[in-house]
């Protein structure tokens, strides 16, 4: 597979900013059939990444750690900070609550199978493409680089 993240980035990229309501993050993503979006700032510099993978916590809501208690004392067996940063995301009304922050991005330069190999390692969907200044200029998602594989 050859070619860079340029060569088969979507260039029209819808964002967000960190004080979208989550009701319009959704209607976003089921109006244009896409996964996530990228959050940015007045600058429009990337801050966070909002995936329906984030929004989930939403419906599916959150467990508390389980716990044992000994001699009066409370023993956590799962690290509870893990929980209050699920139950923050499950309460959110933002996509500043929401969002994964600092995202995994990729420059235009890198070749594409760079791109499959952060995608393959990291288990995501999707890496939007910055520019030197940290600007959103682009999305490459899993079924770009299939369509590239599929390129004689």
């Amino acid at each position: 597979m050859s070619g860079t993240v340029a060569d088969f980035m979507s260039r029209d990229v819808i964002t967000v900013s960190p004080d979208t309501s989550i009701k319009d993050v959704l209607q976003l993503l089921a109006d244009k059939h896409i996964g996530g979006l990228p959050v940015v700032d007045a600058t429009q510099t990337l801050v966070g990444v909002i995936s329906e993978t984030d929004l989930l916590w939403q419906e599916s809501g959150v467990t508390p750690p389980p716990y044992i208690t000994l001699l009066d004392s409370i023993i956590y067996l799962k690290n509870p900070a893990t929980y209050e940063r699920d139950l923050h995301k499950a309460l959110g009304q933002t996509a500043a609550e929401v969002m994964t922050k600092k995202p995994i991005t990729i420059a235009p330069h890198q070749p594409l199978s760079e791109a499959a190999r952060i995608m393959h390692d990291r288990h995501i969907h999707r890496l939007f493409v910055r520019d030197d200044q940290g600007q959103v200029i682009g999305v490459l998602t899993v079924g770009d680089i299939i369509r590239a594989m599929a390129q004689p």
